[in-house]
């Protein structure tokens, strides 16, 4: 009997030494794994698409700055907008054992493969404002209310033209997001639910004829390409007419419209600027808006989307439901994925004191 306990304790003592070293192994900064501790303590993947955008820079910051003050390190990495770059950057945090992933997708549909991979990891997932699409391996969704957004930026336009009251026809021309993200689709739909009675009946006229939402695109969201399009609309449907307003659904591409206007003339003598919209309070865009040329933008507080996004990890991680406020709405077509949904907010040139000055989000200094 003594021999027997003599063996089994050296057994015991030999695999706690193994489990002390592995832990040991795991928790430092040079090892070859990230900590995989405990949830708290533990390393969650931010997956942002480039630091090309302004926003994107923004979004990772604020999500890595809760998510750390909650206890946890943070891995962030940015794919440049290409997405075989975000997919192997995604499989690198699997295989560094992190407890969760935050994902902004740069191409919606090239996921499913690498997410598996998370899933066979039990590692969970949180889509980042744009969802995630053929894939049950999403766990919850963060974002905006989308179709509000393009709603926003077309009644916008509705009041600024006066075409409640009757006024019109005007000439509009259409902009849309990339083709590859899943909101581009509910920025446009809800856009159009507004702007689409006044075009049928000619209160709102597009010369280019361009008005489906698979002519209107501008791949990975390109100010440089949105400024090529709208060259190229001015130079064969506006050489003797007048465009009245733009819309376009985000300050990137806004930025080369208003390139584009501005080469065309617009903007001098007495060719006004058109109405011109835009999303996300980008700070160029904001002083454009305070200089008196992009007109309007759609404000949404990315430092309450990291809130969310860095909330349903904390609650995944510690076995608790995450709080959501949506779960009919985005079905990413192979599951409605549980969501919850902030409110955006329009922004022009009377209110952007009020709600980004005193709401703490730039400081006037900033804006100067």
């Amino acid at each position: 009997m003594r021999n027997r306990r003599a063996a089994l304790a050296a057994i015991a003592g030999a695999a706690s030494l193994a489990l002390s070293l592995t832990a040991c192994g795991q928790s430092g900064e040079g090892g070859s794994k990230e900590d995989t501790g405990s949830a708290k303590g533990g390393t969650i993947g931010i997956a942002m698409p480039t630091k090309s955008s302004e926003r994107w820079i923004a979004d990772g910051n604020n999500v890595k700055k809760d998510l750390e003050s909650k206890g946890y390190k943070t891995k962030l990495v940015y794919g440049e907008d290409d997405p075989d770059q975000q997919v192997s950057q995604i499989e690198n945090l699997i295989t560094q054992g992190v407890k969760a992933i935050i994902v902004a997708a740069i191409d919606n549909k090239s996921l499913g493969n690498v997410l598996q991979q998370a899933k066979e990891a039990n590692i969970p997932v949180i889509a980042y404002d744009r969802l995630i699409l053929g894939t049950p391996n999403v766990d919850y969704y963060a974002s905006f209310d989308n179709e509000k957004v393009g709603q926003l930026q077309a009644n916008y336009i509705v009041d600024k033209l006066g075409l409640k009251s009757g006024k019109g026809p005007f000439n509009i021309e259409l902009f849309a997001g990339s083709n590859d993200d899943n909101n581009t689709k509910y920025f446009f739909n809800g856009a159009m639910s507004v702007l689409k009675p006044y075009i049928d009946s000619k209160k709102l006229v597009v010369r280019s004829g361009q008005t489906e939402l698979t002519q209107v695109t501008t791949l990975r969201w390109d100010g440089a390409t949105a400024q090529r399009r709208m060259d190229d609309i001015l130079t064969k449907s506006y050489k003797s007419a007048h465009v009245d307003a733009v819309l376009s659904p985000y300050d990137g591409i806004s930025i080369g419209i208003l390139s584009a206007l501005k080469s065309d003339g617009y903007g001098s003598g007495n060719k006004a600027l058109p109405v011109l919209t835009g999303q996300d309070a980008e700070l160029a865009s904001v002083k454009s808006i305070i200089a008196g040329q992009q007109t309007q933008t759609v404000y949404k507080d990315l430092r309450q989307l990291a809130k969310v996004a860095s909330n349903m990890v904390d609650a995944v991680l510690n076995g608790k439901k995450p709080e959501v406020n949506d779960t009919k709405s985005y079905d990413n077509g192979a599951k409605v994925v549980p969501s919850y949904l902030l409110q955006p907010v329009s922004v022009d040139k009377t209110n952007y004191q009020k709600v980004l000055v005193d709401g703490g989000y730039y400081t006037a200094d900033q804006l100067k």
